[in-house]
């Protein structure tokens, strides 16, 4: 995609002391200079680092305007189009006796247009006006090459670099599967900017990608098929969860199929046609439009890699150890492009420890990343969300590991709103009390995590999670009464449990 942020081929900030042609000239020569490869969460968070340790930064960005998927083709379109679709399905079903409503997707085009206002906006107020204010940092648009792995070519000038941190984050997953290239597909750098809705989608994949996507569509009136390899969509998750989950999207009209081989794509009448083998049996899927949800591909092609010494893995992510650091000792790598967890506040997080060890003076003790606990959410509705370990991971850990199920339908506020979807699970070790982890599937289920997040931060145990207060008819109750469960019958309580 074509970058089309506001910015000209380079930017800087508003230092009156320094000046661009200043900068060119000394770019090769001046000491304690950072050059960051990419645009995205973890390369401006490095900058923001860098910048405040007084290194001066040159930031290279290429392909998605700055801001990288998150805020362009990732969270921020994906989640207020799912917000968008949540309103009209609510206006459509809501559970109260006495009241009336619908909803008409009237104009499409009109919801994606508003989206993409919101993209521009954020790009432009958490990224470029940030990085303005910050002394010392250059923009460059343009493809890097390294020349060595100090030296990183980019628009015709070679820059001399004391550290270097790639963070170029990934892109969709094309899978080799015959006639795909042939067919005009989508991607979520495409799909969330689409100007009229397809009447019908088929979704390649079944992960949160391709479930957040298809929903979305699909509540937006769109007849979306989910085509998902594994016999279960969410496969590294517990099967009680992710049969939940399969029955509540159903119950919206959504069709899911597992088990999927593809064999083909093909243009055909209706658009597309997948040709699948299921259950063993030959079986053609057709729609207007295709989506791909198929994982993700890291960006490392085309930056001479091999020549600056820095190792990939198998499928092309950069290697680093526990401080961020590659293969070479001054090149560091931080955000998606070093694998899981790909989510952008672990890049955030990433970028900014990797700027923190590569701008430290030689002799101070580098910090190692820590993602322990780490929450996680997948926004369908109901959400699916987790912190920590679940059930079997906790005994391959060697804890004498308990669950307990809360149903929703236990809980007062999911009562009053009458939404009782799914449960709560919170996991302990009975040796000690002290919780383990927590997995979710409930409506704004992943509001539930961060109290779990601390707990597991803090080594709490369920009876400090049980005789915290939580207010009355609130969703974190519900941590309350699971973490009671584990000694109590909750349906003996009272409404305000002790």
């Amino acid at each position: 995609m074509k970058p089309n942020n506001p910015i000209m081929n380079e930017c800087y900030n508003t230092n009156p002391e320094r000046t661009p042609e200043s900068d060119a000239k000394t770019s090769s020569t001046a000491s304690n200079h950072l050059v960051i490869v990419g645009g995205g969460s973890a390369a401006f968070a490095a900058t923001t680092r860098a910048a405040g340790k007084g290194w001066r930064v040159t930031l290279i960005n290429d392909g998605l305007p700055i801001g990288g998927t998150c805020v362009n083709v990732g969270c921020v379109p994906s989640k207020t189009l799912i917000r968008a679709a949540e309103a009209h399905h609510r206006a459509k079903h809501h559970p109260f006796a006495g009241i009336e409503s619908t909803s008409e997707v009237s104009d499409f085009g009109a919801i994606t247009r508003q989206t993409q206002e919101l993209v521009e906006t954020l790009r432009q107020e958490k990224y470029l006006d940030v990085v303005n204010d910050l002394p010392g940092v250059r923009i460059i648009e343009g493809r890097a090459r390294f020349l060595s792995s100090r030296e990183v070519e980019v628009a015709g000038e070679t820059l001399i670099a004391d550290r270097v941190i790639i963070a170029t984050g990934t892109r969709t997953h094309v899978p080799d599967i015959p006639g795909l290239a042939e067919i005009d597909y989508l991607i979520t750098d495409t799909a969330f900017e689409l100007p009229a809705a397809p009447k019908s989608l088929l979704v390649l994949g079944g992960r949160y990608i391709a479930l957040e996507c298809a929903q979305m569509f699909a509540r937006l009136g769109v007849k979306t098929t989910v085509l998902q390899r594994s016999d279960r969509i969410l496969p590294t998750e517990t099967a009680a969860l992710t049969d939940a989950l399969t029955g509540y999207l159903r119950d919206e009209g959504l069709a899911i199929q597992t088990g999927v081989e593809i064999q083909a794509v093909r243009r055909g009448g209706d658009g597309v046609e997948v040709e699948a083998r299921v259950g063993g049996k030959r079986q053609v899927f057709t729609a207007e439009r295709l989506l791909l949800a198929t994982g993700r591909s890291p960006n490392t092609e085309g930056l001479n890699l091999d020549v600056a010494g820095v190792a990939l893995d198998e499928q092309g992510f950069i290697q680093v150890d526990e401080q961020l650091q590659t293969s070479r000792s001054d090149i560091y790598a931080a955000g998606d492009v070093v694998g899981d967890p790909m989510f952008v506040y672990t890049a955030a997080y990433e970028g900014a420890l990797a700027a923190e060890n590569a701008c430290t003076a030689s002799g101070t003790t580098p910090r190692e990343r820590d993602y322990n606990p780490l929450p996680w959410v997948v926004f369908t509705d109901p959400q699916v969300a987790g912190v920590g370990l679940d059930q079997a991971e906790a005994e391959a850990a060697g804890h004498d590991a308990e669950t307990v199920t809360l149903p929703m339908s236990k809980v007062p506020r999911a009562l009053a709103a009458r939404d009782t979807r799914g449960f709560l699970q919170l996991i302990r070790d009975r040796r000690t009390d002290r919780i383990l982890g927590a997995r979710a599937l409930a409506p704004e289920g992943s509001e539930l995590m961060m109290e779990v997040s601390l707990a597991l931060r803090h080594g709490m145990t369920a009876k400090d999670l049980a005789s915290m207060f939580h207010p009355y008819l609130t969703l974190s109750e519900a941590v309350k009464l699971a973490a009671l469960s584990f000694g109590k019958d909750v349906d003996k309580l009272s409404c305000c449990a002790t």
